[in-house]
């Protein structure tokens, strides 16, 4: 396997990419709107993946809810963003822990229904006051505490949903005053600041998967960042968050990485993958980008391909009994 996920804009596979899957053997795959027409449809398309490389691959949605849902109405229910279960954990503690376990325990019951089973999710941002909104209510909270416990109670409810999920964007995205889809945000924030955005994440160390941020940090590598750079990924993010799970970069095609280093998607790819990433997205879904950013990646062995055993695990193994319909009552009661 491939040490990528490759990204589908399309609902049903066309033979050239399928052919290409075939070849290619990406560990798994990551589905966008384009793609996620009905419940049908997208278990079908599901399936189709698999078959496409042989393999019971992982198939990955952001599905935070929200400004960012790939799935959506009339098709899938509606989500809340992140920061309304802050807003309900500021007014009851109790009862903002269970809504956002509930909420994403009842994502993960639509992922699996539809062949879906890894989650970009939840987010561990800490945003701070003038910066970009790229962040906002995807954030739980401005607190860090607030932003651990409330994303501990998200993933536990993915993870009892037989999902697999993914803690981003690693060290912290919160202080960009850019969004990193369109420019590279640059971070000039002392170390001692920055611990405030590194403790989600350190609190969320057992986490099977992440995703690094596109961003420069100043005070660790000026040259160079994060999901580039060997003293971020080494030194920050395995040592100092001890984080030792699956790592991924963010999306190769975002306008950071074009802006951060000369060369193409291949030489992202293998850039990311030199720094310390264990898997990298590119997520076009345009062919050509695929075929280049596979020639920058590796087969996963070693570590790498340990972690990535670890987080099949989660996104393969059956979900806990749930009343669903109930599950439904409860969450309007708490979300009003």
């Amino acid at each position: 396997m491939l040490s990528c996920l490759l990204g589908l804009r399309q609902p049903k596979l066309d033979d050239e990419t399928r052919a290409f899957f075939r070849d290619a053997r990406p560990w798994g795959f990551i589905v966008f709107r384009e793609a996620c027409v009905s419940p049908e449809q997208l278990r079908a398309l599901c399936a189709e993946l698999r078959e496409s490389v042989g393999y019971d691959a992982i198939v990955w949605i952001d599905q935070e809810g929200g400004r960012v849902a790939r799935l959506k109405a009339p098709a899938w229910p509606v989500w809340p963003a992140a920061g309304k279960y802050g807003e309900l954990y500021a007014a009851n503690k109790d009862a903002g822990r269970e809504a956002a376990y509930l909420g994403y325990r009842l994502i993960a019951h639509e992922l699996r229904a539809a062949g879906v089973d890894g989650d970009f999710a939840p987010v561990l941002d800490v945003p701070v006051e003038g910066s970009d909104r790229i962040v906002g209510d995807r954030a739980f909270s401005a607190d860090p505490k607030e932003v651990a416990l409330l994303a501990r109670a998200a993933l536990a409810g993915l993870h009892d949903g037989g999902v697999a999920g993914c803690i981003k964007h690693m060290p912290g995205h919160g202080r960009a005053t850019a969004d990193s889809h369109l420019a590279l945000p640059k971070v000039a924030a002392k170390d001692i600041d920055l611990a405030n955005d590194v403790f989600p994440f350190a609190q969320l160390a057992d986490a099977e998967a992440a995703m690094t941020a596109h961003i420069v940090y100043k005070a660790w590598d000026p040259d160079r960042p994060a999901t580039c750079s060997p003293v971020v990924i080494g030194e920050i993010i395995r040592k100092r968050m001890g984080f030792q799970g699956l790592l991924m970069s963010d999306d190769l095609d975002m306008h950071a990485l074009q802006y951060a280093m000369n060369g193409g998607l291949t030489e992202r790819a293998e850039t990311a993958l030199e720094a310390g990433c264990d898997v990298v997205l590119q997520c076009s879904g345009v062919l050509k980008d695929m075929q280049l950013a596979a020639k920058g990646c590796r087969e996963l062995d070693g570590l790498p391909l340990v972690r990535a055993r670890a987080v099949e695990a989660f996104a393969k193994r059956p979900p806990r009994e749930f009343d669903a319909e109930a599950g439904w009552a409860r969450f309007k009661e708490l979300a009003g």
